[in-house]
């Protein structure tokens, strides 16, 4: 039976839900669905080996499909390691730390590069949107790998999901609208009902039937949980009983929040960084909770606890605290989730989940639908911060977060795709950080054969043309000049960025799109406000009256001071101060 896993850093979320009680407490030990698996401790104290510095990649196997030039060859001989600089260094780090014989590798059971096995990527669900979002009003256009799909409600107010192309003439349907419960393409008029038959030809002569090779491809659409899947395979084998679902939601008291975000690099790339819980203290120094301090980076402790062809999971923790576990998995095709529990003062133990779902949205491009939650064992509502705190706030909060990534994993991105190496001959994994990271490049070692294309630890292969002309085969102006998918994506004060944070998520959420115009007409109001205000105090010959004005112009210029930071949260991007030119 497949085995859902995954891993993704608990205090990546703990900022966002608060500080309160992300460092209070005794944690509550976790329950695996199998034994515990091979353990991976790196403490201090310990002895280092080179494969302690580098990680447990074999270094004597060649992969079929990589090239032959890597650093595992070059580290394999006495030879070889005289002359290369890094071999050296590791040899003398494991010397100076008391290391004198190899240590264990990481894993066994995946270090075969011919283990593979059977996957077909579109015989999957996959998360495509959250329902919530799905404009009532008006088609979605959204991908899964180079595959292009629309989703939009029909009259009866179903859901239905159609390959994003007209049958007439290719023209995309999510450019189109919707016309009595019907999917109108606005080419020649053609209109489609949810299953993909078309139901009327404007142009259609006289007495004539409409072909029947006028359809347009179905999917299969199954919510779940306030998630949309869809089914990549031929929709009438689509086994919805298979839809991911998630027990901790249905606990009593249960309260989350969440977003749709878009982010400008590989889904596998971003995988690979929600499991990488070594990179908060560094990478989101200072804003993303009490252990993201830079001085507080250290070691670290693996375990991996379950094994499948669906995944893994394991848990973790930090050496100077071994008593606060995370639990982790990471199950196929992209969902990542974390779970922490502790006991609170009150004696009362308190669940911390956070459950990411990823969707390949074409090469360099990811979809991200991030849901943290938390419940109390009392059934009692846990934070005060998910119902008080304004959502857009908390989601330009995760939004910072994610920008303080965004260039390093971007930069990543173009290495692979540039390199076309797999990643054992790209990366120095560390074992004291990078167990999950090399158990997922070795899962798709496993399953990457069955996928459009894909970077794995000592397999690769490449998508069959660039993310150029995948994204673009007319051009990047044909490209540009098609409607933005999302609503109010396409308005004359933002150009087109696929990296700017409204484009990212403010376009794909109802919340902080409603926030934005409000922001905007608040500035609106306050200007004119402000402006009469001060023209009345001019006027006026009374002192008090003169006066009363006068604060309120001061007042409304504080308004509209306020309003700019708000449209400024939901439109401009974080960048560190070190980059600053002004």
């Amino acid at each position: 039976m497949a085995v859902s896993a995954g891993v993704v850093g608990f205090h990546e979320a703990a900022s966002i839900l608060g500080r309160e009680w992300a460092s209070a407490g005794k944690f509550g030990e976790f329950q695996c669905a199998s034994g515990p698996g091979p353990s991976v401790t790196f403490g201090r104290g310990a002895a280092l080996t080179r494969s302690d510095i580098f990680g447990n990649a074999s270094l004597s196997s060649v992969s079929v499909r990589s090239q032959s030039s890597s650093r595992s060859e070059a580290c394999g001989s006495q030879s070889s390691r005289k002359r290369s600089a890094l071999c050296a260094i590791a040899d003398r780090l494991a010397k100076d730390f008391g290391g004198t014989e190899e240590s264990s590798r990481v894993s066994t059971e995946s270090d075969s590069a011919d283990a593979k096995v059977n996957y077909n990527w579109e015989e999957q669900w996959y998360p495509l949107y959250l329902t919530r979002e799905v404009p009532k009003d008006a088609p979605l256009g959204l991908t899964v790998f180079d595959r292009n799909l629309v989703v939009f409600y029909d009259g009866d107010g179903k859901l239905n999901c159609l390959e994003d192309r007209c049958p007439h003439r290719a023209a995309k349907l999510s450019e189109g609208q919707l016309m009595d419960g019907r999917l109108e393409c606005l080419y020649h008029g053609w209109q489609f009902q949810g299953d993909g038959s078309c139901t009327k030809i404007p142009q259609l002569a006289p007495g004539a039937k409409i072909p029947k090779q006028a359809c347009a491809r179905s999917y299969a659409l199954k919510e779940s949980q306030g998630v949309l899947w869809v089914w990549m395979a031929d929709h009438r084998s689509a086994p919805y009983d298979k839809v991911p679902y998630f027990d901790h939601y249905d606990v009593e008291g249960y309260a989350e929040f969440g977003g749709v975000h878009v982010l400008p690099y590989d889904y596998s790339v971003l995988l690979e960084n929600l499991m990488d819980p070594a990179h908060i203290p560094i990478s989101h120094d200072r804003s993303d909770g009490p252990r993201s301090r830079r001085e507080l980076a250290e070691a670290m402790v693996f375990n991996i606890t379950e094994r499948s062809d669906e995944g893994f999971a394991g848990n973790w923790h930090l050496v100077s605290t071994p008593e606060v576990m995370n639990f982790t998995r990471f199950s196929a095709p992209g969902v990542a989730y974390t779970e922490q529990k502790k006991v609170l003062p009150d004696g009362v133990q308190l669940r911390f989940s956070a459950t990411i779902l990823c969707r390949p949205a074409g090469q360099g491009s990811a979809m991200l639908i991030i849901r943290f939650g938390n419940s109390r064992a009392d059934g009692k509502t846990a934070s005060w911060l998910m119902t008080r705190v304004p959502r857009w706030y908390l989601h330009m909060r995760a939004s910072v977060i994610f920008e303080q990534d965004m260039a390093f994993l971007s930069s990543q991105n173009e290495v692979l795709v540039r390199e076309g190496k797999p990643t054992k001959d790209l990366y120095l994994n560390l074992k004291s950080q990078d167990v999950f990271v090399e158990e997922y490049r070795k899962w798709l070692d496993k399953v990457g054969h069955g996928m459009p294309y894909y970077y794995g630890h000592r397999t690769f292969s490449p998508a069959p043309v660039s993310a150029v002309q995948e994204a673009s085969p007319a051009g990047l102006s044909a490209s540009a000049s098609s409607t933005h998918p999302a609503k109010g994506a396409f308005g004359h004060r933002y150009a087109r960025d696929p990296t700017n944070r409204y484009f990212r998520h403010v376009v794909h959420c109802k919340a902080c799109r409603t926030a934005l115009r409000n922001f905007q007409a608040g500035q609106k109001a306050a200007l004119v406000v402000a402006a009469l205000s001060a023209g009345l105090a001019a006027v006026l010959s009374k002192p008090a009256s003169r006066a009363a004005f006068v604060a309120l112009a001061f007042l409304m210029a504080a308004v509209h001071w306020a309003c700019s930071r708000g449209v400024a949260a939901l439109t401009e991007n974080w960048f560190r101060p070190h980059k600053a030119t002004l």
